[in-house]
């Protein structure tokens, strides 16, 4: 699936400020921690400094236990272990007042009092110091968050906004249609990258609008131009055909060329509406009764299926109004009748349903479903042998698209069906 751009510069951000955050704020409390107990052993050696410097050459032996009472977090003792250079650690003790286990930080250093070998300790409650690391963890973990959230929610407005012109300029590419008169008008802003952008979508518009009409144009031209000589020849050829003193080689020769040139008629004939249909020349809309223009065509279409001996069934309702060109409706039911036939086979079926929303037209044929993305182009054919010029479905789909209706195909039970919602 898809995603925005927008959406996916923010995704980069959300991940980006989640590291920062899982990395940052544990680092914040390691680095914090550090620096608490190294001013805890800076401060305990300060009081074994000034322990050494004023009271181990006062303090008499004698004084040692009452030294010890005093003093509950000095304590002198007889230096049994043998210890030669200080040491530090971390020892939990009870504290009766709050019943709970504190940690504290303990100075062991080796002294020596009256020509006598002690140990000198001196400790340091860490409680406060945790609580205080604690706290301050918290204050700038929510300092981190309000942060990112702010960084966030910026972030996602300043790229709406400055994204704003391209997804109007995208808005309005995706609106255009070169075979409409109006062109997208792509407003100037501030970004000089969208100006250039929509600069250069402007003359890509323009060049490809001249292109278009220019085309347009040559194939109207050239079908006017084509009508009259096509017709003069077809008769000629027909005036030929009448002929008794042809043999039949001669007439199999004049037919083929007749029947060549009723399709070249048919293909003019279906270019100039085309064209005429681009250039908005069948402008006049007026109330149109479906049920009456299937029924004025069913009965020619019935005999042109004889043919195939395929038999058609309608299920139509009466009094269905659309507002179209009657012209332009009269080409739409012929088409789809000349679809569904051309496109049947032998013995098989056709299935005409009108209501007052929408009109099916299903046929038997081929076994398997057609290619939807190429169906509604000019002189695309689903059967390359077929004797059709290949415009009988763009034509529908012009007309479909000029009333603002929409077809579909489906294809099941074996039935191509197209419908045309009103």
């Amino acid at each position: 699936m898809n995603k925005k751009l927008l959406q996916k510069t923010l995704r980069y951000y959300i991940i980006f400020s989640l590291v920062v955050m899982l990395l940052g704020v544990p680092l914040f409390f390691f680095i914090n921690q550090w620096l608490y107990l190294h001013e805890a052993d800076e401060a305990l050696q300060v009081k074994k400094e000034e322990f050494v410097k004023f009271f181990v050459p006062q303090i008499k032996e004698n004084e040692i236990a009452i030294f010890n009472k005093l003093n509950s977090d000095l304590h002198i003792e007889k230096n049994n272990e043998g210890i030669v250079k200080d040491t530090i650690f971390e020892r939990n003790f009870y504290n009766h007042m709050d019943k709970e286990n504190e940690p504290f930080r303990i100075l062991r250093s080796p002294v020596t009092i009256n020509n006598k070998s002690y140990i000198f300790s001196v400790r340091a409650n860490l409680v406060d110091d945790y609580e205080l690391a604690l706290i301050t963890l918290a204050v700038f973990t929510v300092i981190i968050l309000i942060l990112l959230i702010g960084l966030f929610i910026i972030t996602r407005r300043l790229s709406i906004t400055l994204w704003k012109p391209f997804y109007e300029t995208l808005k309005q590419i995706e609106q255009f249609e070169i075979d409409k008169t109006s062109n997208p008008k792509l407003i100037a802003n501030d970004i000089e990258e969208f100006n250039r952008l929509n600069n250069t979508i402007n003359n890509l518009i323009q060049k490809n609008s001249s292109i278009y009409q220019s085309q347009k144009e040559f194939i109207e031209n050239a079908a006017h131009e084509l009508q009259t000589p096509i017709a003069i020849f077809k008769g000629k050829l027909e005036n030929i055909l009448q002929r008794k003193d042809l043999n039949s080689e001669q007439f199999k020769l004049i037919d083929d060329l007749n029947n060549t040139t009723t399709r070249l008629v048919k293909l003019n004939k279906n270019l100039l509406v085309l064209s005429k249909i681009d250039s908005n020349s069948y402008y006049e809309i007026e109330k149109i009764n479906l049920h009456e223009i299937i029924n004025n065509q069913l009965t020619f279409f019935s005999e042109q299926s004889l043919s195939k001996k395929i038999s058609i069934t309608t299920e139509i309702e009466e009094n269905v109004v659309v507002s179209s060109n009657h012209f332009l409706a009269e080409m739409l039911i012929s088409n789809l009748f000349l679809n569904t036939i051309n496109h049947n086979v032998l013995d098989g079926q056709i299935t005409i349903k009108l209501t007052n929303d929408k009109l099916l037209f299903s046929n038997t044929g081929s076994l398997l479903p057609l290619q939807t993305e190429k169906m509604f182009e000019r002189f695309s054919k689903s059967n390359p042998s077929s004797q059709g010029n290949g415009l009988g479905l763009s034509i529908i789909k012009k007309i479909v698209d000029t009333n603002h209706w929409t077809i579909n195909y489906n294809f099941t039970n074996r039935m191509h069906t197209f419908e045309i919602v009103f």
